[in-house]
Order: C-alpha cells, then sequence, then structure tokens
C-alpha cells in the first residue's frame, strides 16, 4: 500500500486539497513590517492575569505596527472547557481595553480567516494531516491507553525520556496490510507525527548532538535538541493535538508573532519540525517568563490555589481602575517603559513603542506595592468626573449598597474626589475603589459614623466646650486663613496652645495645643483623626450639614 492510498483510507471524506485553503486564507494586505498576533486561549473559566499580560504585549505589538490582533479559541479538549469562559474573556479583557480586530466574540466570529474556535477547524486539520500521511511524515498509530502506560514505566525504570520514538514507536513501520486490516476492523487510531529517521534511530548520546539553532523574539538564539518524538496530531476523535492545532492555524492565519509562556520552549523541536514538514515559514516565537511574587523573602510563580491578585476579576472587585492596571503592565512588560513614562508624564500609555526584546525572560516580580503606587499616579491624572463615573460605575457592578448613594448627585461625588488633587503637591493616597470608597463614606449622612477615639490628651468635659465654641464661632463664609485663626483662638480660650511649637516648649502651661483641637472638631466632623483639608471638607458638606454634626456630638 502507497503512503497517498493510506491516506485516502483514513481520510475518505476529506474532499479538499492542501491548495484549496492556501487559497482560501491567502496572505493579508498589510503594511511592510505589520505584525500579526494572536491570543489563543482554551476556554476553562478561569481568567488571570497572565491572560491581560499575553493579550496586552499581543495587542501592541500588532496596533502600534499597524497589523491585526485576533482571538482564537482552542478548545480541542473538550474535558476542560467550561461553558460561557471564551464570552467571559473577551468582556474581562474589554474592561481593561483590549480590543481584538478579528475573531471569536460574545456575538459570534468576524474575520476573514475563520472559524476561530478550533473545534469547528476539524476538516482543515485534516486535510493537512491527509497531506502529511500521502508525504509518509505521518502514520495511524493503534497503540492502546495500557500499551502506552507499559512503555511509560519501562522508560521510567530504565531512567529514560518518556515518550513514543525509536524502538517504542511500534506501528511506525507495521507492514501496510496490516495497517489496512487494523483499520478496516475498526480498531481506534491516532495519528502520529513522524520525527526524522536520522534522529530517532540514533542513541542518546548521539541524538543529543542534533540540535538545531532559532531565534527568539524575547529570549534571543535558542539552541535546542531536534525533535525525536513522533508525537500525536490528531486524536482519535478527529480533532488535532495543540501542537498541531497551532502550526496550521498560524500559518493560515498568516500568524507573524506568536508570544507565549515559557513552559512551551521545550515543545518548540516539535513545532518546528512540523512546519518545516509543511513546508511552510515558522512564525517569530517570543517566550515570555512566569509572573512571580515575593513570599516570605522568597520568590515563587503565582498560583491559582495561594494568591487571589492572579485572578483577573480581583482587580475589578477591588476597583482598581483598568488605566492604571494597564500602566502597571507595561511597566512590568517593556523594561524602558518607566524611564519613557518619567519623560513624558502627561502622555497616554500607547503612545510607548512596545518591543519584544525589552521583555524580560528571568522571571517578572509582580508587586502589590508597585502596582498601588503606580494606581496612584495614574488616578491623579483622571479629571474628577472621569473618576466618579468610575467609582459609580464599579460599586453597580458590584453591587454595593453605597452604588445608591454616589448616583444621587454627581456634581457633589466630583468635589469630593477633586479634594487635595490640585496644587505643587496633589495628595497621592488613593489607589482603588474599595480604598476610595472607604475614604469617603464619612460625606455622605447615611454612612457616616465615628470610628476613631478622642484624643487621650483631652479631659472628656472639654469636648463638648470646644465643639460647642467651635460652633458658636462657625461660618461659612470664612476662607481658609479666617477659619483658621478661629481655631486658634479657641484653643487658646480654653487652654490650648495656639501653635504646636509653644506647647513643645512649654508643656506644663498647657493641656495641648491648636492641633488637638482641630482633632476633636475633625473627629465630630468626619468621625476620623486623619482627614483631608478639613476646611474643604466643610465647604462641601455645607453650613447646614457641618453644623448638624457638631451639634450631635455635644
Amino acid at each position: 500500500m502507497l503512503y497517498d492510498e493510506l491516506a485516502g483510507l483514513l481520510f475518505p471524506h476529506i474532499d479538499k486539497t492542501p491548495e484549496y485553503y492556501e487559497e482560501k486564507y491567502p496572505a493579508r494586505a498589510l503594511p511592510a513590517g505589520a505584525r500579526v498576533t494572536r491570543l489563543g486561549p482554551s476556554p476553562t473559566g478561569f481568567i488571570h492575569l497572565g491572560n491581560l499580560y499575553m493579550a496586552l504585549a499581543n495587542e501592541r505589538l500588532a496596533h502600534q505596527s499597524g497589523g491585526v490582533f485576533f482571538l482564537r479559541i482552542e478548545d480541542t479538549d473538550s474535558r476542560r472547557e467550561v461553558e460561557g469562559a471564551a464570552e467571559s474573556l473577551v468582556a474581562s479583557l474589554d474592561y481593561y481595553g483590549i480590543r481584538f480586530d478579528e475573531g471569536a466574540s460574545a456575538e459570534g466570529e468576524s474575520g476573514a480567516y475563520g472559524p476561530y474556535r478550533q473545534s469547528r477547524r476539524a476538516e482543515i486539520y485534516q486535510c493537512f494531516v491527509k497531506k502529511l500521511v500521502a508525504e509518509g511524515k505521518a502514520y495511524p498509530c493503534f497503540l492502546t491507553e495500557e500499551e502506552i502506560a507499559a512503555i511509560r514505566g519501562e522508560q521510567e525504570a530504565k531512567k529514560l525520556m518518556p515518550g513514543i520514538y525509536g524502538a517504542w514507536a511500534k506501528h511506525r513501520d507495521l507492514p501496510p496490510e496490516e495497517v489496512c486490516r487494523r483499520i478496516e476492523a475498526g480498531a481506534p487510531w491516532v495519528i502520529r507525527f513522524r520525527a526524522g529517521r536520522e534522529v530517532w534511530l540514533a542513541g542518546p548520546d548521539e541524538a543529543a548532538e542534533a540540535r538545531f539553532s532559532i531565534e527568539d523574539g524575547i529570549r534571543g538564539i535558542l539552541t535546542l535538541p531536534k525533535n525525536r518524538m513522533d508525537v500525536v496530531i490528531l486524536k482519535t476523535g478527529g480533532l488535532p493535538t495543540y501542537h498541531f492545532a497551532h502550526v496550521a492555524d498560524d500559518h493560515l492565519m498568516r500568524t507573524t508573532h506568536v508570544i507565549r509562556g515559557e513552559e512551551w520552549i521545550s515543545s518548540l523541536p516539535v513545532h518546528v519540525a512540523l512546519f518545516e514538514a509543511m513546508g511552510w515559514t515558522p512564525p517569530a516565537y517570543c517566550h515570555t517568563t512566569v509572573l512571580m511574587k515575593t513570599d516570605g523573602g522568597l520568590k515563587r510563580k503565582l498560583s491559582k490555589r495561594k494568591d487571589p491578585e492572579l485572578s483577573l476579576e480581583y482587580y475589578r472587585k477591588e476597583g482598581y481602575h483598568p488605566l492604571a492596571v494597564r500602566e502597571y503592565l507595561l511597566t512590568v512588560s517593556n523594561s524602558d517603559f518607566e524611564e519613557w513614562r518619567l519623560a513624558n508624564p502627561g502622555a497616554p500609555a500607547w503612545d510607548f513603542t512596545f518591543t519584544t526584546d525589552k521583555m524580560g525572560h528571568s522571571g517578572i516580580l509582580f508587586d502589590m506595592d508597585k502596582l498601588r503606587d503606580v494606581s496612584k499616579e495614574t488616578l491623579l491624572k483622571i479629571p474628577a468626573s472621569g473618576l466618579a463615573d468610575f467609582l459609580t460605575e464599579w460599586a453597580c457592578h458590584a453591587g454595593l449598597p453605597e452604588a445608591a448613594h454616589l448616583q444621587k448627585d454627581k456634581a457633589y461625588l466630583e468635589k469630593i474626589l477633586d479634594i487635595g488633587r490640585n496644587g505643587e503637591k496633589p495628595r497621592k493616597d488613593l489607589a482603588f475603589g474599595a480604598q476610595i470608597l472607604d475614604f469617603i463614606r464619612y460625606f455622605y449622612d447615611e454612612l457616616f459614623q465615628i470610628e476613631d477615639p478622642w484624643p487621650e490628651n483631652i479631659p472628656p468635659g472639654d469636648i463638648p466646650r470646644l465643639l460647642s465654641g467651635y460652633l458658636a464661632a462657625y461660618s461659612q463664609a470664612d476662607d481658609r486663613t479666617a477659619w483658621f485663626e478661629r481655631i486658634r483662638v479657641l484653643a487658646e480660650e480654653n487652654g490650648y496652645a495656639a501653635k504646636p511649637k509653644d506647647f513643645k516648649k512649654n508643656p506644663e502651661r498647657y493641656k495641648g495645643h491648636v492641633g488637638d483641637v482641630s482633632t476633636v472638631i475633625r473627629i465630630a466632623l468626619t468621625g476620623r483623626a486623619n482627614s483631608p483639608d478639613l476646611w474643604e471638607i466643610q465647604q462641601i458638606l455645607g453650613e447646614s450639614r457641618t453644623k448638624a454634626r457638631l451639634s450631635a456630638r455635644l
């Protein structure tokens, strides 16, 4: 039996040719230097920070070059698929400003290179697998799970590399008559890629010398052993493994750059061999490193089980602004981004030129403190009106009861959020929604409560006396200077130093100083011993609410 006859026996239903698909999916008409990138997630339901990190890198590489960024759902493993996972991923990435030019979406698919779900491309893969079989580059394998387990056990006992290769590729050269007999008898089969004979016939020491080099867009030149595995490329059900699916898809979808995790470096020999067998030019591979954190003084990989911050939902739940998360990921993605940001403080992050050669490859340290610092700077650049919209939308999305209060009066909320944000030294202590909401609660009567105790050095009897005196002298029309002068006078009248330095020089002469008196007023109005500028808070609360809160503490 000839190889092409075997191919016809295995795939009698495939009537399309490789040439048909090459014509259907032609080279893209794009400007010189344009990159075509993709995100290819499995629909498992867990959307993590790594998805966004990869998406951001791919999106930047494509869009800043005038290229195309598409979404391909790699759903050939139905056992792992979670219903609605793909749609959830698209929505999550959209929230962070990641837009696809074509591919799978909640509304269906768009683009001329689909289907963009691998489960719908079975006949395409089978067409090209048929070609490999016809050329003698792939063959049917009838090994059962029990036989494979026995082979694995033997290899482990002999401390050999696990897999189907060399002497363990038992069906690689079955007589044609035996192959035909098994197929016609209905024996289950998979299709394995036939590794180069010169490699698999070599002994372990010789095979180790059979190496090739390839340029990685992040890591530079990689030198790896050539493939000697007869890997499965088509499973019993007719769908491909990742190895073959991504090779066929990236060629037909005309992908120019593949950014993926470093765990795929070990599979690169297989993928390069498949591209060579098909006569295709592989895309530029760019293998990123893992996201890490410091734990107990040691660095370790972020864990789904241990680290809630790995989940992308964590950042939306806490209320991190999408611009802040994006800005931080650019900071850790490209080593020169922070330098660019210092030189371009007011420019949108999208103006930065992203490059793969500036991506790290020795472990990216994800630092929550650094994220908060970046977030504080980012929020400061967002106008109060935009910040009010974001906070309200976040609270509504999270289903928080406080959302109703935020929605009542946007102008009032803008005034609250704008406190201390102007001037030469603007305040930079607000980082994310949950923190901001906690900070502004006291501006809403329904949420206001006394949280901190009165100053310990102030006699209990002085508290109503101080508040009563302040209330009697209060004037909403006072500017900041006149207002504070009234507090100085009030302090002196009640035995407190008008200036902290006076109290420091002669502590025996005073009960405390003007700062202690201000703290009493501050707690009465905000419920807290620390807050932004008290005069500005009173201006926002208004005279009637300010007096009502003071009176309630008498």
